[in-house]
C-alpha cells in the first residue's frame, strides 16, 4: 500500500514583536508597608534588593484582569484586534485554576475566539518560554499573530511574616504580539532547567495538604543566598550563549532587560557580561517590585514609555526562578 505524503504547515522566515503593552497592581506598597511583620527596615530591604515601592494590586482585581488590561495594551500598540489572534499563551503561577486554563478565558475575553490557548508554568522564565514558543508557531505556519502574556498577582502568595520573599513581590501582567517579519526579530533561545534545585524557590505545600491536613494556604519561600549565587554565577553565561546564538555581541545591544529579581544580582549580570555604559538597563524593580513572569514586559514598557530606548531597539533578555528554569533571547523591540 503506498501511503500519501502528508502536507507540513510552512510559514515566514523571521518573526518579531509588533506590539508591547503592561499594566501594573493598582495599590502603591511601600517598604514601610511591610517591615513590621518582618522585623525590618526600609533600608534594610533597599540594600539588599533596590526596591522602594512594590505594586499590587486591589481586592477585587484576579490575575485574569490583569492579563486581559495587558492583552488589549499590547493588541491596540500592533495595529491588531482580538480577532487578527491565532494563538494566546498565558504565562503565570498565580491563576489558580487547573482547568480550563487562563488563555482561553483571555481569548474569549479579547475577541480572539477560536484561538488557540494555553497556560505555561515557568514562573519567572515564563515570558521567555512564551515567546519561544510563539516564534516557533508563527515560523511554522501554525499561527500568524500570537498573544503572549505574562501576568501575575503574587500578593495572593505572600506570607507577611516571612523574610525571604514576601516583601520582594508586585503584581501586574505584560503582553507582546508576535508575527512575521521581513527581517530577523527574535533571535534562538537558550533556556534550559535544574530541577535538582527545585526546593530553592517553592511552594511552601502542596494543595492536597491544604485540603487533607488542614495545612492553611500555601505561600512562596526562597533560599535566598542558593538564588543569588545561582543567578549571579550561571544565568550570565545563558546570557551571553544567548548573544552568541543571535550573532551579536555585548557592544551591539542597546537594552538589557533581565528578570526584576534583585538589583544586586541585575547589578553582577552586567559586570559579567561586561556590558558597555551605553546599555540601557531596566530596573522596574525599583518600583514595581518582582512581579515573576511580567517583570520583563513591564520593565520594557516602561523603558519604552520613558523614552529610554527607541523603536527597534535590540535587546538582550533573560529570565529565571523556580524549577530551576531559565530562558533568554535578543529581540527587536518595537
Amino acid at each position: 500500500m503506498t501511503r500519501p505524503t502528508l502536507t507540513q504547515a510552512t510559514g515566514p522566515a523571521h518573526t518579531r514583536i509588533l506590539g508591547l503593552g503592561g499594566v501594573r497592581g493598582e495599590r502603591v506598597v511601600t517598604n514601610d508597608d511591610l517591615v513590621g511583620p518582618i522585623d525590618s527596615s526600609d533600608e534594610w530591604i533597599r540594600q539588599r534588593t533596590g526596591i522602594v515601592t512594590r505594586r499590587r494590586a486591589a481586592e477585587g482585581t484576579d490575575v485574569l484582569d490583569l492579563a486581559e488590561a495587558a492583552a488589549r495594551a499590547a493588541l491596540d500598540d500592533a495595529g491588531l484586534t482580538g480577532a487578527d489572534v491565532d494563538a494566546v499563551i498565558l504565562s503565570t503561577v498565580t491563576y489558580f485554576h487547573q482547568t480550563p486554563a487562563g488563555a482561553a478565558i483571555i481569548a474569549d475575553r479579547i475577541g480572539a475566539t477560536p484561538a488557540a490557548a494555553f497556560d505555561i508554568s515557568a514562573a519567572c522564565a515564563g515570558y521567555c518560554y512564551g515567546i519561544a514558543q510563539a516564534d516557533a508557531l508563527v515560523r511554522a505556519g501554525t499561527a500568524r499573530h500570537v498573544l503572549v502574556i505574562g501576568a501575575e498577582k503574587m500578593s495572593e502568595f505572600v506570607d507577611p511574616t516571612d523574610r525571604s520573599i514576601s516583601f520582594l513581590l508586585g503584581d501586574g501582567a505584560g503582553a507582546v504580539v508576535i508575527g512575521p517579519s521581513d527581517t530577523p526579530g527574535i533571535g534562538p533561545t537558550v533556556w534550559g532547567s535544574d530541577g535538582a534545585q527545585a526546593q530553592a524557590i517553592r511552594q511552601t505545600h502542596s494543595w492536597l495538604a491544604t485540603r487533607d491536613e488542614g495545612a492553611g494556604w500555601p505561600t512562596l519561600r526562597q533560599e535566598g543566598q542558593s538564588v543569588f549565587k545561582w543567578a549571579v554565577w550561571q544565568m550570565a553565561p545563558v546570557a551571553q550563549k544567548a548573544l552568541d546564538a543571535a550573532g551579536v555581541s555585548a557592544s551591539d545591544i542597546e537594552a538589557f532587560i533581565p528578570h526584576q529579581a534583585n538589583m544586586r544580582i541585575i547589578d553582577q549580570m552586567i559586570k559579567q557580561l561586561k556590558l558597555p555604559e551605553s546599555v540601557v538597563v531596566g530596573r522596574d524593580i525599583a518600583d514595581t517590585g518582582n512581579t515573576s513572569a511580567a517583570s520583563i514586559p513591564l520593565a520594557a514598557e516602561r523603558l519604552r514609555r520613558e523614552g529610554q530606548i527607541q523603536p527597534g531597539a535590540l535587546a538582550l533578555q533573560i529570565g529565571f526562578g523556580a524549577g530551576l528554569v531559565y530562558a533568554a533571547q535578543v529581540v527587536v523591540l518595537p
